[in-house]
């Protein structure tokens, strides 16, 4: 069968172009700093962001705990926002690795508002209190809301203000950067750091890269050592990296737009209610006005060649990407009214 999968955009296969780059790609050893392909993509990926220097790292959640682990010392607090991937999705990884404690905050629709974080700043002087050493911001969320420029800048404003530096967990800053018609450089602005991944709407097989100032780099580098994250011939995965970074990130509008058009779709199913203020990127979440077996659901969609994953909490996410076009977000919406149709 040939499946459709809208799970995530993680899922993607990598395109015939990457499987080429891949097997033809010049190699060193990374760890020396031998690899060309790999120095290409860092580089490349540091402009692209506007900043110094780059650092390859092998996921997203790797590239958020290794920034962690570079700002803070052990015992300081981070601040970030309560539903953020940092907060919900790394598997409680800043206790483990940089050993810091997270301060979450609400971020409604992925904003962190300037009063909300100076109430969580840490007054100094106070040996009973911990550090605040780090603000982390998300854009674009995983609620599939983008932040806007100048809730943006607030944060940082807010940040320099306190003498703090911030970090952009930026796994679809692309994303984020076709829905505000802006480069990605216009929202990593705002923060001293910030890591994007490759390896989701971009397509490439595996990768996310770390960005900052050449000294954050430099000491990032050392711990990703520490971390095992020091690979050898990495250039084959580099190659396909080049790919997602210069090519993949052009086409990302089209997938935000096949998820504009499946939202439409899915609301015309007598029982769906589309979130229709989440729809600022490549996902459409909805939730069903009666009782439905989420498991039961999603096997029904399997067996018409559609992959998703049940509701959580009553929410269902949908998300497209290069492998979900025009034909496949027909078949999925089909796919979903046959499957509710079978629990009536």
């Amino acid at each position: 069968m040939s499946w459709i999968d809208v799970r995530s955009d993680t899922v993607t296969h990598p395109t015939p172009a990457m499987r080429a780059v891949m097997q033809a790609a010049e190699v060193g050893d990374d760890v020396y700093g031998d690899d060309p392909t790999t120095a290409e993509l860092e580089r490349a990926s540091a402009e692209r962001l506007g900043k110094e220097a780059a650092l390859f790292v092998p996921s997203g959640t790797f590239g958020n705990q290794l920034a962690l682990f570079t700002h803070c010392q052990q015992g300081d607090e981070v601040i970030a926002g309560e539903d953020s991937h940092i907060v919900w999705h790394e598997v409680g990884a800043a206790a483990v690795i940089a050993g810091v404690n997270l301060r979450p905050i609400p971020a409604p629709k992925g904003v962190l508002s300037p009063e909300a974080i100076k109430a969580r700043i840490r007054p100094s002087g106070d040996i009973h209190l911990p550090r605040t050493a780090l603000i982390c911001v998300e854009n674009a969320y995983s609620s599939g809301h983008v932040v806007s420029l100048d809730d943006m800048r607030a944060v940082w404003e807010t940040a320099q203000d306190a003498g703090l530096p911030v970090h952009l967990d930026g796994a679809r800053v692309f994303n984020a950067a076709a829905h505000l018609q802006v480069p990605a450089r216009e929202i990593a602005q705002y923060a001293d750091s910030a890591m994007f991944c490759l390896s989701k709407g971009l397509a490439a097989p595996i990768g996310s890269m770390l960005v900052g100032s050449r000294d954050f780099i430099e000491i990032a580098r050392k711990k990703r050592k520490l971390m095992g994250g020091g690979l050898r011939q990495v250039g084959v995965l580099a190659a396909p990296g080049l790919l997602a970074l210069n090519e993949m990130s052009a086409r990302l509008v089209d997938d935000h737009l096949n998820a504009q058009t499946l939202a439409r779709l899915v609301a015309e199913i007598p029982g769906v209610v589309v979130d229709q203020q989440a729809l600022d990127i490549n996902m459409v979440f909805l939730r069903f006005n009666r009782a439905v077996d989420g498991n039961a659901l999603v096997e029904a969609m399997a067996e018409q060649g559609v992959k998703a994953n049940p509701p959580d909490q009553g929410l269902m996410r949908l998300v497209t990407h290069w492998q979900v076009g025009a034909e496949q977000v027909q078949k999925v919406a089909a796919a979903l009214r046959s499957a509710l149709e079978q629990q009536q």
